[in-house]
């Protein structure tokens, strides 16, 4: 279910789908970096003004599902014009700063992204660029993502299935806003 907050800004609503907290899993895989399995926890949140603030944190899964050990952190913020025209400014803990441009398909909860400028620290590793795919696909968010170095030409590297993270307060908030006639058996519901 796709909420869109009162004091959400106008412009952001076509970015609704990607508010909140989500969780889930994918598979990391880059010549030159360790093949693995990893989980991820990302948040969407917006204050109100003009863009969503976002966080993702990556860590190694064992065999068995086991937090191993960090992999990749990054955080940016996400803004959309009145053409569906998306942007994105990302920093990552390596030492890369990006900004993405790419546009939100049409009738449809998917965003299309690729880097236009990157700046790298001296410790960051070789990186020049990259492609990101984000979509809402029954009620997951899932995403796939492209990278390049001057060694390596552009390939996936990492994709993940994220659910959506419940709290207690969401379930207050939606229980609530249930109407008053609800029947008592709950079987009306599906005649």
């Amino acid at each position: 279910m796709i909420e869109i907050p009162s004091d959400l800004h106008k412009d952001l609503v076509p970015l609704a789908f990607l508010l909140g907290n989500w969780a889930g899993a994918g598979v990391h895989d880059f010549p030159g970096s360790e093949k693995c399995n990893f989980g991820q926890e990302v948040s969407f949140s917006h204050d109100g003004r003009d863009f969503l603030e976002y966080h993702s944190h990556t860590w190694v899964l064992d065999k068995d599902g086991n937090k191993v050990r960090p992999l990749e952190s990054e955080s940016g913020y996400w803004r959309i014009g009145a053409d569906r025209k998306v942007e994105v400014t990302m920093t990552r803990d390596d030492g890369v700063i990006e900004i993405w441009y790419g546009e939100m398909a049409d009738k449809k909860p998917q965003i299309d992204l690729a880097t236009d400028a990157v700046a790298r620290t001296a410790a960051s590793q070789p990186y020049s660029g990259g492609k990101r795919l984000y979509g809402y696909v029954k009620s997951d968010l899932m995403w796939v993502g492209e990278k390049q170095t001057p060694e390596v030409p552009l390939r996936p590297y990492m994709s993940a299935q994220l659910k959506k993270v419940v709290t207690p307060e969401d379930v207050e908030r939606w229980a609530k806003a249930l109407p008053d006639d609800m029947p008592d058996d709950g079987i009306a519901f599906f005649r």
